[in-house]
């Protein structure tokens, strides 16, 4: 028995698994040809940032676009002192929010489907130890008894003789030629350690990949011996991400672009192991403008940096994922534009269309991606969402949308079946507000006149209204009424006629329109103001140009 193989039994005694029964137990997938499994892999930290959901998305879409392509739902939970309690059930409900359903791998707390796991890396101890104990017997890895102080002293070193590479690697691996005897020794007396690469890297050579997003990157070769396991046998990272994305037959690491740098490690990692290197795309961070220059998006500084704002404003699943998908592909304006009823699935999704620097993240073009997708849902859609909303966030208003559902449907539905509906609603906060003074509990009857009419005169005009006034009325009735008024009042009922001799008139047939609109709603701009009377009836618009006459 070599030296290498007495080590690695001496570091691995339990473990009796080999690398070749992993390969049996986590064999390839048998999906179609082309078909990509790719992953989300988050630490249950309990946070969901929306960076999170849009690399999510991308990775989802990214799957979706094969016949059977999988995307899966993997826990980085090996460090245990930043673990939250409930955090992968706020993670998955995040996620689930808005359509980006795993269908395999974690899918709630302690909750796992598919057979590729455990897919909670806290759960594959004896996984990382069978392919580390591999790496051991081929000569890939040695234990390192470096203590804390040591490696600081290293550090330290390096900056004063002014190293162009610093860390572990090469005259600097103390532990690296250690001979099996000093080894076992020093695992004998009880000295902790951890488990290192031994690098095959050479500073004089260079990797090249292809990024699926950037394109064609050349890096150094990595000479790190990085930490595999840490002294309590936990798997780092690097480490981790090789073993899972290979049993569990990832195709395609998609993740933030902070790990670009790690990629030479990450693919000699892969090889080192014996395994096929999967393709890479490296999702720049969401950006937002300060200050004339751009910063990442920040869960400190924006509220709209956790994906619990979207949920609690009330935006539409569709409408957040209209609006990731404007962020994640260059052309997808264009193809909704072509396709304005097309589901969002059916969009050809890319991941060599996605930004190289980062997507701009605009909360007005959110407001006007979700406002355009509301004004295409149907009344009953708005307000059965609406209602769901209240429910969790304003049980006062559920209570009151909720008492007549006909009702709250038909004041949805006023200027929404037309050609152009209006788009006046960006997210379900803000129903309440839109459309209050269609209930008696929130009507207050306060309204400010307009500068060109007095009091007199807006006395008058609805005097002259209450007596004509009639709810069952059809539009052309309806106006042909208001008109009537204008010439006894002084107001004429061409607008033309008032623009070119304004001198003539008190004002025009929209002047006596906006009054009795203030009356009706407390509001200057409504939607279509005979539908809002004809909805509100005979009594309750009686009851309010009297009370609008009283206090003026």
């Amino acid at each position: 028995m070599t030296d290498n193989f007495k080590l690695a039994d001496l570091l691995f005694p339990d473990i009796k698994d080999t690398p070749e029964a992993l390969e049996e137990r986590f064999p390839e997938r048998k999906l179609k040809e082309g078909s990509k499994v790719t992953r989300l892999a988050p630490s249950p930290t309990g946070f969901l940032h929306f960076g999170n959901l849009f690399t999510g998305t991308v990775a989802y879409k990214t799957a979706k676009t094969t016949d059977d392509g999988v995307f899966f739902v993997r826990v980085e939970d090996t460090d245990q002192k930043r673990k939250i309690e409930g955090a992968v059930e706020v993670m998955l409900g995040g996620l689930q929010a808005f359509d980006v359903i795993a269908d395999e791998g974690v899918i709630g707390e302690n909750k796992e489907k598919g057979c590729y796991g455990p897919y909670y890396q806290s759960h594959r101890k004896e996984i990382y130890h069978t392919v580390a104990k591999k790496l051991v017997q081929d000569g890939y890895a040695y234990p390192c008894f470096c203590s804390e102080e040591e490696l600081t002293a290293l550090r330290e070193k390096q900056e004063e003789e002014k190293c162009d590479n610093k860390g572990y690697y090469g005259k600097w691996a103390k532990c690296r030629d250690l001979s099996f005897d000093e080894q076992k020794a020093l695992i004998e007396s009880g000295k902790t350690y951890t488990l290192r690469l031994r690098s095959p890297g050479s500073t004089d050579k260079r990797i090249t990949f292809e990024d699926m997003i950037k394109g064609k990157i050349e890096m150094p070769e990595n000479i790190q011996d990085v930490v595999l396991l840490k002294t309590d046998g936990i798997p780092t990272y690097h480490f981790a991400h090789a073993v899972d994305d290979h049993f569990m037959r990832t195709t395609h690491v998609i993740r933030g672009d902070e790990w670009i740098s790690s990629v030479p490690l990450h693919i000699q990692l892969f090889k080192l192991c014996g395994y096929k290197v999967p393709k890479f795309a490296h999702v720049a961070p969401i950006m937002k403008e300060e200050n004339g220059g751009k910063r990442k998006l920040s869960k400190r500084k924006d509220p709209e940096a956790a994906v619990t704002f979207y949920q609690q404003e009330g935006y539409p699943k569709e409408s957040v994922n209209e609006y990731i998908m404007t962020l994640a592909n260059s052309n997808f304006e264009d193809w909704r534009k072509t396709n304005k009823d097309a589901d969002i699935s059916a969009f050809p999704f890319n991941l060599k269309k996605m930004s190289v620097s980062g997507a701009l993240f605009d909360m007005v073009k959110l407001q006007d991606v979700s406002k355009n997708v509301i004004s295409l849902m149907s009344a009953e859609t708005v307000y059965n969402y609406t209602v769901a909303w209240a429910q969790k966030y304003d049980s006062d208003f559920a209570a009151v949308l909720s008492r007549d559902a006909s009702y709250g449907k038909a004041i949805l539905n006023i200027d929404r079946e037309t050609p152009k509906p209006r788009k006046d609603i960006a997210c379900w906060s803000e129903v309440k507000d839109y459309i209050s003074y269609f209930f008696a509990e929130y009507f207050d009857g306060n309204f400010v006149l307009p500068e060109n009419i007095s009091a007199d005169d807006a006395k008058a005009i609805l005097e002259a209204y209450l007596k004509v006034f009639d709810a069952a009325d059809d539009k052309d009735t309806w106006f042909s009424k208001i008109k009537e008024l204008c010439e006894p009042l002084g107001f004429t009922p061409n607008v033309k006629e008032y623009k070119k001799n304004p001198e003539a008139f008190k004002g025009h047939v929209g002047d006596i329109s906006t009054v009795i609109r203030l009356a009706v709603t407390g509001r200057k701009n409504t939607p279509d103001l005979h539908a809002i009377m004809a909805l509100l009836g005979q009594e309750t618009i009686t009851e309010r140009l009297t009370g609008a006459i009283a206090k003026i």
